[in-house]
């Protein structure tokens, strides 16, 4: 979305009005902007290099790829906080998977790393619940690691049952003691039974999905406007 300049109207910082733009719930516009951008460079370099004509290639492909590789380097949870996590989980179908229209390829690192974060955001929820599903489906192509992730829980209820049932709250020390074991004895578990290598697999899936969910979808507007009822 392009602005016409008003003669009229009063000169607004540009950081100042992309903060408007982002607590006003207008993301998309920023989006756009940002896209629009991104374009007018990418034709302003493009027109420079017609001259040569292997550059109409290798150009957009370096481009391309350094926005790719943007992505991996950013901190996509530097702006992440636990108020994320608190609010409703988002439309799987309509918010969170959208349309087709709704992705496209980001036109520059900032435009990458602005969708990411305010993506992440946004699906905090349903980000978590993708890796959930990931680390189960990943247990069930692992049974031994199913097998010792039960163990583990197992035995912290039987540690559990044995300090209500001998009252080992009045004794610090013996205490410690059996919480010692209990975590050397998890560990032990957890090593032999391959649990961190589901969990690593787990993380690898889910964080790539994210990221590249985060970076191709397009930013919605977060108020939707209201539509009258037909009479």
């Amino acid at each position: 979305m392009v602005f016409s300049s008003n003669p009229l109207a009063l000169s607004v910082p540009e950081p100042a009005f992309e903060s408007w733009l982002r607590d006003s719930g207008y993301l998309e516009i920023l989006d756009q902007r940002t896209s629009s951008a991104a374009s007018a460079v990418s034709n302003t370099n493009t027109s420079e290099t017609t001259e040569i004509a292997t550059h109409g290639f290798f150009v957009p492909f370096f481009s391309h790829v350094l926005t790719l590789l943007s992505i991996f380097t950013l901190n996509p949870f530097s702006k992440l906080t636990a108020n994320d996590f608190s609010g409703e989980t988002p439309s799987w179908s309509h918010s969170f998977i959208g349309f087709c229209d709704s992705y496209s390829f980001p036109s520059s690192p900032s435009q990458a790393r602005l969708r990411v974060h305010e993506n992440l955001k946004r699906y905090a929820r349903n980000y978590a619940s993708l890796f959930i599903l990931f680390f189960v489906c990943t247990l069930y192509k692992m049974p031994l690691a199913l097998v010792g992730l039960i163990s583990c829980l197992a035995l912290w209820d039987v540690f559990k049952f044995l300090i209500d049932g001998w009252r080992l709250d009045q004794y610090p020390v013996i205490r410690q003691c059996f919480v010692r074991i209990a975590q050397c004895g998890t560990a032990v578990i957890l090593i032999f039974s391959n649990v961190q290598m589901a969990l690593f697999c787990a993380l690898g899936v889910s964080y790539a999905g994210m990221i590249f969910h985060a970076a191709f979808r397009k930013l919605a507007p977060t108020k939707q406007p209201s539509r009258g009822r037909g009479r």
